[in-house]
């Protein structure tokens, strides 16, 4: 894990994920994406800044494109899909885009 970068948003992948993800010391939202989604292009600045201004999670991101095991792993079958982890397991799920206001009540179960 890499904590110098740790409110910012990470690009994990299918053999980063356990250790980004599953082994990470506090909550993590995962937000599986597309390059050619137009939802997840949105979505995207709003998690930059969630990731910013919340030392306790951290934000990682995943391309369904280039990770598929990962994807398939969790059952991703819409995007953007966004799972949150708590000790390595998954604590609710949020499905397409969502303002922030929304994001922050989502992660708020974990905070």
């Amino acid at each position: 894990m890499n904590d110098s970068t740790d409110n910012a948003v990470i690009n994990a992948g299918d053999d980063t994920f356990d250790a980004e993800v599953l082994r990470a010391p506090r909550p993590v939202l995962v937000d599986f994406w597309a390059p050619w989604c137009g939802p997840c292009k949105a979505i995207a600045p709003v998690l930059e800044e969630i990731a910013a201004e919340n030392g306790g999670l951290r934000v990682v991101k995943i391309n369904v494109d280039d990770n598929l095991e990962t994807a398939k792993k969790f059952s991703v079958s819409a995007i953007p899909t966004l799972l949150l982890f708590q000790n390595g397991e998954v604590k609710d799920r949020l499905i397409g885009n969502a303002g922030k206001s929304k994001l922050l009540e989502f992660i708020a179960q974990v905070s």
